[in-house]
């Protein structure tokens, strides 16, 4: 009898796959802009752009094309001017995979696409409650887990753009205090695309005590794509730049974690893998890695951080 084939809503490409879907896409950036764009401990270079993100970005600006001419054709069955619609990309994935460089390159690179010259970029990080609340709400020690979020205000800030509000407000975070700054906002300006990065920006919606399901934050977005690599690689990713920011950000005296600037190498290695042990593992196990599934695009970084391999979903 023939072996079945396991179902699946993804076609799955290598690396050398996916580059050669887009060829004669041009490359607007440059070496001194990548360096500029990548996170700390991320050593992605111009041939990573290149081979993954170039593809990547003619792939949404297709995307975008179509949802466009999608939105006009509603608009032309109802008898309404709706404006245009923002396209509203997701970015998922685990803390230390490069997912904040993955969103910086896709804002760049979409914005030299000429019909999305206006692109935002926002985190999740801004809708944290603030640690007073989460110290109140015992939760301090589960930032980052789904429920340390201001998941309604987060909610409200993604359909007010969806909706073409002239202009929304962000919340600010800092990462060096490691808080929400208190009165601070940065203003949205009815992007043609807005980013929205984040851990668990693709998690479902959670039912309600009537039965009945809120609306998710993925229900918004047009397109997601979850950063992917094995625990291990990702783990060990983490303790790297632990240790590299003992003599960055760590340095600085008003750092939260500046009581960590000091530790010995063994130490910080120890410290930084009690950290990813009893927080950013279990979040990732819990609630991360199971929200994969539901990403339009998934990237699969190897252990050098480049991407191997890229599944796009087909249906």
């Amino acid at each position: 009898m023939p072996s079945l084939v396991p179902a699946t809503p993804y076609v799955d490409l290598d690396r050398e796959a996916w580059t050669r879907l887009s060829a004669s896409t041009p490359l607007p950036l440059t070496d001194a802009d990548v360096a500029r764009l990548r996170g700390l401990g991320d050593p992605i270079d111009l041939a990573e752009v290149d081979a993954i993100y170039r593809p990547l970005s003619r792939l949404l600006d297709l995307y975008i094309q179509a949802t466009r001419g999608l939105h006009h054709a509603t608009s032309t069955f109802l008898r309404e001017d709706v404006g245009r619609t923002p396209f509203v990309i997701g970015v998922a994935g685990s803390v230390a995979v490069g997912k904040s460089t993955t969103a910086r390159l896709l804002r760049e690179l979409m914005a030299r696409w000429p019909a999305t010259p206006h692109v935002e970029l926002v985190t999740t990080d801004g809708f944290l409650h603030p640690n007073a609340e989460l110290e109140r709400r015992g939760l301090l020690q589960r930032k980052g887990f789904p429920e340390s979020y201001d998941r309604r205000a987060l909610l409200r800030f993604v359909s007010k753009v969806k909706a073409g509000r002239r202009e929304v407000t962000v919340p600010v975070y800092d990462h060096l205090t490691y808080d929400i700054v208190p009165g601070a906002h940065v203003v949205v300006r009815q992007p043609d695309v807005l980013i929205v990065e984040g851990l668990n920006v693709l998690q479902p919606a959670r039912p309600t005590l009537e039965g009945t399901s809120n609306l998710a934050l993925s229900d918004f977005f047009d397109f997601s794509i979850y950063v992917d690599a094995r625990t291990s690689d990702v783990k060990q990713w983490y303790v790297d730049r632990f240790l590299s920011l003992r003599q960055t950000a760590f340095a600085r005296s008003e750092s939260y974690f500046h009581r960590y600037a000091s530790l010995s190498d063994d130490e910080a290695v120890a410290r930084a893998e009690s950290i990813w042990d009893t927080i950013n593992a279990p979040n990732l196990e819990e609630n991360i890695l199971p929200t994969r599934s539901r990403a339009t695009l998934v990237l699969t970084k190897g252990p050098d951080h480049s991407v191997q391999r890229v599944r796009l979903r087909k249906i």
